[in-house]
């Protein structure tokens, strides 16, 4: 069924007028994307609301383990500025085979939202130490990237897409879906704990986490489990602090991105695949639509949830492959910008494109 947002598409596929320009607030044609334009951040009162937990593999002098667990807290400015509108897919229905004439253009017309993220280091500890983990004011990650919404016809359902660069040498495309609700967040209690540590159970027998735990090969993630991290951060559920999303709900809308689905996926330099090989992402964005007048209270958040999977050495549950380690980072902020004036060059305001 074509949407409000697909029929856009197609009076402007008509008249071929794809354009390169600045994101605008409550532009239709963006789709769920259309409260996104504009600079996020951590403001004073959402100061130091980014968390993040991952293991690295790490030769402790004199240790027995044989990795790190490294636990941050940060501040996030997070752009979206330039909107490339009305790209074109092309593709056609041979229809029929030998029936002559029976073929017709199937072309989708695509909205892409350019993103740039960088984040900043508020604190940061690891456990074993390593001397590692960084000062205060570390710049701790720069991603530019793209949110695609994409029109009829569409594949499976997909309606969503994100591509992101990563400095470290990673590459990844995650497809997705989009919801719109007036309910608060719904946050999932994911483990942080790695996956295929351990041989696995007798049959029948099941082993809680505080078990696991005891376990001396865990000592990292007991630490912090035990000691929460700047006394909130707890990696073994690094989902919970999102519980502290406001209630006051009037939309929610959702976005669901997974690099495992049909045709997308992660790509890695050599060497990240070779030390810790990133397999697959999976992230939950929620723009928070509130009942707040924006100066005591926020009216609009932007939430988070992103686990990617890092993969390094064998694993020991009797399972083929490597031990998959989750490294999650989540964070909430609010829009401090409307609008995105892009210091980079850009297209001239319309242009015609094949």
């Amino acid at each position: 069924m074509l949407t409000v947002t697909d029929s856009l598409y197609t009076e402007k596929y008509r008249a071929n007028s794809r354009v390169v320009e600045v994101a605008t607030t409550s532009d239709e044609e963006l789709g769920p994307f259309k409260l996104l334009p504009g600079t996020w951040k951590n403001t004073d009162r959402l100061r130091g609301r980014g968390w993040n937990m991952i293991a690295l593999p790490f030769a402790a002098e004199g240790g027995a383990l044989d990795y790190r667990l490294l636990v941050n807290q940060f501040d996030e400015e997070l752009k979206f500025s330039l909107v490339d509108k009305r790209v074109p897919n092309r593709g056609i229905d041979l229809g029929e085979p030998g029936v002559r004439g029976d073929s017709s253009n199937t072309d989708q017309l695509v909205v892409t939202l350019d993103y740039e993220q960088m984040i900043e280091q508020i604190a940061a500890d690891d456990s074993p130490g390593s001397g590692l983990a960084g000062a205060p004011e570390l710049a701790i990650h720069h991603e530019p990237g793209l949110f695609l919404h994409m029109g009829e016809p569409r594949t499976d359902g997909i309606s969503i897409a994100r591509l992101a660069s990563i400095p470290h040498g990673n590459s990844a495309l995650a497809l997705g879906t989009f919801l719109d609700t007036d309910q608060p967040a719904r946050i999932e209690d994911i483990s942080g704990l790695p996956i295929g540590a351990f041989p696995p159970p007798a049959d029948g027998v099941e082993i809680s986490e505080e078990e696991l735990l005891e376990r001396a090969y865990l000592a990292p993630y007991k630490h912090f489990h035990d000691n929460n991290f700047q006394g909130l951060f707890d990696p073994v559920h690094p989902n919970a602090l999102l519980n502290a999303l406001p209630t006051d709900v009037v939309r929610n809308t959702v976005l669901f991105l997974d690099t495992t689905l049909d045709r997308a996926g992660v790509h890695n330099i050599p060497f990240v695949e070779r030390q810790a090989d990133v397999t697959d992402m999976k992230a939950t964005f929620w723009i928070l639509e509130l009942d707040g007048d924006g100066e005591d209270a926020p009216n609009l958040l932007l939430a988070y949830t992103q686990t990617v999977m890092l993969e390094f050495f064998p694993r020991r549950d009797g399972q083929p492959g490597l031990i998959r380690w989750p490294h999650v980072s989540i964070n909430v902020m609010e829009k401090v910008v409307e609008e995105a004036t892009p210091e980079k060059p850009s297209m001239p305001s319309q242009y015609y494109g094949a």
